[in-house]
């Protein structure tokens, strides 16, 4: 059963849902609203898992002071790699 909200929203958001129904992508507001949550519920899903599984347990050995040591050098380099990576998909 649909649910009805009244919301307010900045007029940068408001004029970006009026282009997307003018442009017919979308048949109303609440159909940009809705494919909105869609997009934004799966990726707010992968960073809670991120946080979980992944920040958590390394936070809470670091608490416990037994993380484990990690050379300057290495963190260094693992994100000059990371970096030109990132920078060759952006030049396409």
């Amino acid at each position: 059963m649909p649910h009805h909200a009244t919301i307010t929203l900045s007029p940068e958001l408001a004029a970006a849902i009026e282009g997307f129904v003018a442009s017919g992508a979308y048949p109303d507001a609440s159909a940009v609203i809705a494919a909105g949550l869609e997009a934004l519920v799966p990726a707010d899903q992968r960073i809670e898992a991120w946080l979980r599984d992944e920040v958590l347990p390394v936070a809470e050995m670091s608490q416990a002071g037994t993380a484990p040591r990690i050379a300057a050098e290495d963190v260094s380099a693992a994100l000059d790699a990371r970096h030109a990576a990132w920078k060759a998909r952006q030049a396409g």
